[in-house]
C-alpha cells in the first residue's frame, strides 16, 4: 500500500509528506524515549502500527542506530516536563547548534522547527468531532504554514480572538483559515476587531446577534491552540500598536508577566484585568482555562516567564517547545 493512501486506526490518513510518519515515530521512539504504547496513544493508532512504522523506518534507511552519549541529556526531557508541570504530553523540537551557526540563524531555525513540530502535534492531537480554538501571533502563523494535510470528519476550527491587523504579519483570521483548510475542517471566523477604541462600542458589538453567536461558539471548544507573548516593549502587540508602551508599563507595574490570547496574566497565571479588557472581543483567560485542553507552542528565553505562568495557571495540557527552552523550564519548575 502506498503511504499516501494508508489510514490510521481512527480513520485518519498519516500526514501527506512522504515518509514523515515514519520519521516522526522513529524520533519519538529512539530520541524522545517514548514507549511504543505511548506513541500509539499519541498518534491514535495501534501498537502494531507503531511497530510497523519503526520497521519501515529501518527498511527505508530513515533510522541509522548509533550510540551517542549526548542524546541522554534530551531523551527524557519530555517525560520530566510532563511530570514537573502535570502535562499530558510534551513535544520537543531539536535543532543543530554547531559552532559555525550564527545566533540569528539559530534563532530562525529554532522558530522554524518549533512551528513544524507544533503543526505535527496539532495533527496528532485533534480528533473527529473536536472544536479547536486558534489564536493570533507569529508562532501560530508559522505553525499554520507547516500544517500537514489530512481530512478529519466533523472537525471545527474557531477564531478565539477578534481580528488584528498588523503590518508585521497577516490578519488574525489567516492562520485559522489555513489550519482549517489543511485539515478539511469547518471554519468559524470571529467577525469583529480584537480591540476597540471605546468600551461602549465593544459592548454594543458583543450584543449584535452575529457576534454573540460567534462568541457563544467558543463555549463548545474542546481544545485550544495558542502561544504566549512576553512583556518587553519590543513584543509584537506593542510593535503592532495593539497595545501602547504606556499600557505595557501599567500592566508590568500591576504584576503582568505575559500575554495569552491578547490578555495579561501574572506569574501564577491569574488574569491581570485592566482598561483594555472592556475594549476587547475574544476569549477570556477564565474561558480558556475552562476548556482544559490547551496546546501551547512557544520557545525562546524571552518567553520563559510567560510560558511558566501559562503552565502553572492551568491553561496548558500539551506543550511544544525546543530543547533549550524546555531545559530552562524544567529548571524553573521548582521555583
Amino acid at each position: 500500500m502506498n503511504s499516501r493512501t494508508r489510514t490510521s486506526d481512527n480513520g485518519r490518513p498519516p500526514p501527506q509528506r512522504g515518509n514523515a510518519i515514519f520519521t516522526t515515530v522513529a524520533l519519538l521512539y529512539y530520541k524522545d524515549g517514548l514507549t511504543q504504547s505511548e506513541i500509539a496513544k499519541r498518534l491514535g493508532v495501534s501498537r502494531a502500527s507503531v511497530v510497523n512504522y519503526l520497521r519501515q523506518a529501518h527498511e527505508q534507511n530513515i533510522v541509522d542506530i548509533r550510540i551517542d552519549g549526548t542524546s541522554y541529556s534530551s531523551s527524557n526531557l519530555s517525560r520530566h516536563l510532563r511530570e514537573a508541570y502535570g502535562l499530558e504530553d510534551v513535544y520537543v523540537a531539536t535543532t543543530y547548534t554547531g559552532p559555525e551557526v550564527k545566533p540569528a540563524a539559530l534563532a530562525g531555525e529554532v522558530r522554524r522547527q518549533v512551528a513544524r513540530v507544533g503543526a505535527m502535534a496539532v495533527y496528532d492531537l485533534v480528533r473527529p468531532g473536536d472544536v479547536v480554538g486558534v489564536t493570533w501571533g507569529e508562532t501560530i502563523q508559522r505553525l499554520s504554514e507547516e500544517m500537514p494535510r489530512g481530512v478529519l470528519k466533523s472537525l471545527t476550527i474557531c477564531q478565539m480572538i477578534g481580528s488584528m491587523k498588523s503590518p508585521l504579519m497577516p490578519a488574525a483570521e489567516t492562520a485559522v483559515l489555513r489550519i482549517a483548510s489543511a485539515l478539511g475542517a469547518d471554519c468559524h471566523i470571529l467577525h469583529a476587531p480584537a480591540i476597540l477604541s471605546n468600551p461602549d462600542i465593544a459592548a454594543a458589538l458583543k450584543r449584535e446577534p452575529i457576534i454573540r453567536a460567534q462568541l457563544d461558539k467558543l463555549k463548545e471548544l474542546t481544545k485550544t491552540l495558542f502561544s504566549v507573548g512576553d512583556m518587553r516593549d519590543s513584543t509584537l502587540i506593542v510593535r503592532s500598536r495593539i497595545v501602547s508602551a504606556q499600557e505595557m508599563h501599567w500592566y508590568r507595574n500591576h504584576g503582568a508577566v505575559g500575554v495569552i490570547c491578547g490578555r495579561f496574566i501574572d506569574a501564577r497565571g491569574e488574569h491581570v484585568e485592566g482598561q483594555m479588557d472592556a475594549r476587547m472581543i475574544g476569549i477570556t483567560p477564565a474561558e480558556l482555562k475552562r476548556v482544559g485542553n490547551g496546546i501551547l507552542v512557544a520557545a525562546g528565553a524571552e518567553k520563559l516567564t510567560a510560558m511558566k505562568a501559562a503552565l502553572v495557571g492551568g491553561y496548558v495540557k500539551y506543550l511544544v517547545t525546543d530543547e533549550a527552552t524546555g531545559t530552562q523550564l524544567l529548571a524553573m519548575a521548582g521555583h
